[in-house]
């Protein structure tokens, strides 16, 4: 039992850290002169090609007797999946203007969002855990951003992208967790990585009758079709049975100090003692709500 809830968490801790190196590598893409079009086109074309060939051997493995899979649900994943898309558009366009390091901090709000959204579709009032878990991470968010240091500019155009990724990716998080969870997560994967990919290819779809730089393909796009599309969710759905999700979303918070150290190292990125403690209140805050989970 043990051995499994530790295997089930280093695949948690793998899949999060994947995610956690995703804007690092986007950044340096920028540095090279890509945007953001081909950024996301080329990690959600790549992303879907992957899964799709998984999804091919995966038919030659052993099935459930009973896998319905109509176009209803098909349609639903699909379009589920778009927040997905808006998620990467909107996160990436934020780390054009701000740091990786405030950019993952903004991304984080998601967990408080996911508070409001049960509260408003469920008409379920949050306990007393999760109000005070609210309040930490807002006081985390505003020492892990900066906003009481005077000396820096704020840039709020990024950090208004930051937010927008983070209330998409809320509607992600909430959707993979609730729609068609009868199917194969594989499966479930795939088509909402298809949602994602059209939902960027409508909002892109001028750059590619322009200077697109196919160049990124090969590039990048191999690099974050794998670490953003293709792993996390094998990762996740590997780890996550094995954990419970409450020990697996406390685990998943690494990807914060992950995205953090990533920006530190590759692109230089400086970060104060109190970023830092903002950070540190921000994962506290995600153990203190899950700690009944957990139990």
């Amino acid at each position: 039992m043990k051995n499994n809830v530790l295997k089930g968490s280093l695949f948690v801790a793998l899949g999060a850290s994947s995610y956690g190196m995703l804007a690092t590598f986007v950044k340096m893409a920028y540095h090279e002169g890509f945007t953001t079009a081909e950024v996301t086109l080329s990690q959600f074309g790549l992303g879907f090609i992957g899964l799709f060939i998984l999804n091919l051997f995966r038919k030659n493995l052993p099935v459930p007797a009973k896998e319905p899979s109509g176009l209803k649900s098909v349609l639903k994943l699909t379009i589920a999946g778009t927040s997905m898309g808006l998620t990467s558009i909107f996160y990436y366009m934020s780390v054009q203007y701000i740091p990786v390091s405030v950019g993952i901090v903004l991304l984080m709000q998601t967990v408080w969002m996911g508070v409001i959204l049960e509260m408003i579709l469920h008409k379920k009032t949050p306990g007393l855990r999760k109000v005070l878990s609210v309040f930490i991470i807002l006081a985390g968010t505003i020492l892990a951003t900066n906003l009481l240091k005077q000396s820096v500019t704020i840039n709020w155009t990024g950090i208004g992208w930051g937010l927008m990724a983070a209330i998409s990716y809320t509607a992600s998080v909430y959707s993979s967790n609730r729609i068609e969870l009868h199917l194969p997560p594989l499966k479930r994967s795939l088509y909402m990585i298809l949602g994602g990919l059209i939902i960027i290819a409508c909002i892109f779809h001028t750059s590619l009758n322009r200077d697109f730089s196919y160049d990124i393909f090969l590039r990048w796009g191999l690099i974050l079709s794998l670490f953003g599309t293709i792993l996390p969710p094998l990762l996740f759905t590997r780890g996550m049975p094995l954990t419970g999700m409450g020990v697996g979303a406390i685990i998943a918070a690494v990807e914060i100090p992950v995205s953090i150290l990533m920006a530190l190292l590759f692109l230089g990125e400086s970060v104060s003692f109190l970023q830092w403690l903002g950070v540190a209140l921000i994962l506290f805050a995600v153990v203190l709500m899950n700690l009944k989970k957990t139990k």
